[in-house]
């Protein structure tokens, strides 16, 4: 049996994954991580000079020395890597895209509504992604329904630490001073969940039927965002 959430949770702070939460894996996987790669070698060659390749660079040499940067990039693709000088790089080139037009972020179609309706509520809301800040600002801002990105507080990445550790949420917390048991995080992965939990944040899992997720049993899960709503008092339709 699914876990169940507890009554009388006074949450203020949703804090969400991207992929699987809010938007398809096949958008990440199928659309965004195949441009990445394509626009990897131009990118590298093009922009060899901009400030934020040359950090990326020098940290692969670091992580992998005398490895070529683009083989290093293609083996941590092949890998789904949770690298930071690769979400960078990648981030970097899903920018253009997305500034070109040819990349747009696919929500599930709860979502904004969901997301509008807790904002004017007074809920605050933030992102905690292995994407790059800058990737999160990207994605939100370049929906096929609109820009959204001004509907969050707060983007989180790498920098504060892997999403499976529990001292990158209690990092998160020590940054903005959520009151853990006020703050609800929503994942379709169930070790970032257990993660969560053991920092003292509620927890509940996205089980999206379009990603094929499956429901664990020790966090309470949801189809949807309504579905969160009513699962946790928060504003609902």
């Amino acid at each position: 049996m699914t876990a169940t959430a507890r009554a009388s949770t006074a949450i203020d702070t949703v804090l969400l994954d991207i992929e699987g939460t809010t938007i398809p894996v096949s958008f990440v996987h199928e659309t965004l991580f195949p441009y990445a790669r394509a626009a990897m070698p131009a990118l590298l060659a093009q922009r060899a000079g901009d400030p934020a390749v040359r950090a990326a660079v020098a940290d692969i040499a670091e992580l992998a020395p005398g490895v070529p940067p683009l083989a290093q990039l293609n083996e941590w693709m092949d890998q789904d890597a949770k690298i930071g000088p690769l979400k960078a790089l990648q981030g970097l080139a899903w920018a253009e895209g997305y500034r070109s037009g040819a990349l747009q972020a696919p929500l599930f179609a709860d979502v904004l509504p969901a997301l509008r309706r807790w904002r004017a509520a007074g809920l605050r809301l933030a992102v905690y992604s292995s994407g790059s800040e800058a990737a999160q600002r990207l994605i939100y801002g370049h929906t096929t329904e609109g820009d959204a990105a001004g509907l969050f507080d707060g983007f989180y990445d790498l920098r504060i630490g892997g999403k499976r550790a529990a001292d990158s949420y209690r990092a998160i917390l020590a940054e903005t001073g959520w009151t853990p048991g006020r703050t609800l995080f929503l994942s379709d992965i169930v070790a970032e969940l257990d993660a969560a939990a053991q920092a003292g944040l509620h927890t509940c899992q996205l089980v999206r039927a379009e990603d094929g997720t499956i429901a664990g049993t020790t966090h309470p899960a949801a189809a949807t965002l309504d579905d969160v709503s009513r699962l946790f008092a928060l504003p609902a339709v």
